[in-house]
């Protein structure tokens, strides 16, 4: 059997699966679903940068997941500098919505020029050298790592929700958490129409698209390749600060968080493709909803397997290696 079809067929019987617990128990379904939805927006914000910059400079950046977490961790201590917001709700000065968006536009932007700090200081001087690039971008997420833990701890904390917005919202006859569905999930969307037009629409947008393709000929053309590759590591830095204080938010900022984000860039841009935008998307989508039905749906009867949850998402990337290496979108180098 073609492993194409034996993987349409293992999809079938987890939909299967899935769809017949979202009969017995439909609340907890479309809690379960909205839980992958929201992640997988998330997920979106933090790979999009990360796809983008892989596609068209075939760098993996090591370190985009400490620069998500050096964000979330920036939010946090403003937060609680310049406004007396507290991580905890029972203490200090509740979240307006200007204590909330002033830590995150400064975070993004600090993240953003940090990341161009990074890439024309470490990685220019050695392009096309991927494996110079990757161990110096995992020396830069080690030493990031270390400093974050020694200056911030290692205590989990929380960028506060501004106290205007509502906890929760009716979707689907569930309440659901307000920020997860409408500002994460809008987040995503409005970063994914901007992305899109950019990138089709713009003359910045063709050369990324033309660099995807041939590096080497749009450098022959007269394009000042670095200043575009600058650029794209810039997006790539603002998104990657932005998705940290969005999951900041969301869910916590914690030591840990860098390593499990930057795994999770790299599953996305394996399942969608080197250098795809909609394939960021659709891989986003995957994974947050493997993780979330996994984490609930793997009990059968008296067989409780929800601990091994973690092995469904690398069954997925092994699943996608196995019939499309390329990824769904992806094409050739």
């Amino acid at each position: 059997m073609a492993p194409g079809i034996l993987l349409a067929l293992l999809g079938v019987a987890v939909v299967a699966w899935i769809a017949y617990n979202g009969v017995q128990n439909g609340k907890l379904f479309w809690v379960v679903t909205l839980n992958g939805i929201t992640l997988a927006a998330l997920f979106f914000v933090v790979a999009a940068g990360f796809t983008l910059i892989f596609g068209l400079m075939r760098v993996v950046n090591m370190a985009h997941g400490s620069l998500f977490l050096l964000a979330g961790y920036i939010a946090f201590t403003l937060q609680g500098t310049l406004y007396g917001v507290s991580s905890n709700l029972l203490s200090g000065t509740p979240a307006t919505v200007v204590s909330w968006i002033v830590p995150l536009v400064v975070a993004t932007i600090v993240i953003g020029l940090a990341g161009v700090l990074m890439q024309q200081v470490f990685l220019r001087w050695n392009q096309g050298q991927d494996l110079r690039q990757a161990l110096i971008t995992i020396a830069i997420s080690v030493i990031l790592a270390d400093q974050m833990v020694a200056h911030f701890g290692g205590i989990a904390e929380s960028i506060q929700q501004p106290a205007a917005w509502p906890d929760s919202v009716t979707v689907l006859g569930v309440h659901y958490g307000f920020f997860r569905l409408v500002v994460v999930v809008g987040a995503a969307i409005v970063i994914g129409g901007l992305l899109f037009l950019v990138i089709k629409r713009t003359r910045f947008g063709m050369i990324i698209r033309a660099g995807v393709d041939d590096r080497s000929m749009v450098s022959a053309l007269g394009v000042n390749i670095q200043v575009v590759f600058a650029g794209a590591f810039l997006i790539g830095a603002l998104l990657a600060g932005l998705a940290g204080v969005l999951g900041g938010t969301m869910l916590a900022v914690q030591p840990g968080n860098d390593s499990a984000f930057l795994l999770d860039s790299l599953i996305v841009v394996i399942i969608g493709g080197m250098g795809s935008l909609g394939g960021a998307a659709i891989g986003s989508l995957a994974l947050g909803l493997v993780s979330s039905y996994s984490n609930v749906y793997l009990n059968f009867g008296t067989t409780d397997l929800t601990n091994y949850s973690i092995l469904l998402t690398f069954i997925l990337v092994v699943a996608m290696l196995a019939v499309r290496p390329l990824g769904l979108f992806g094409r050739p180098a």
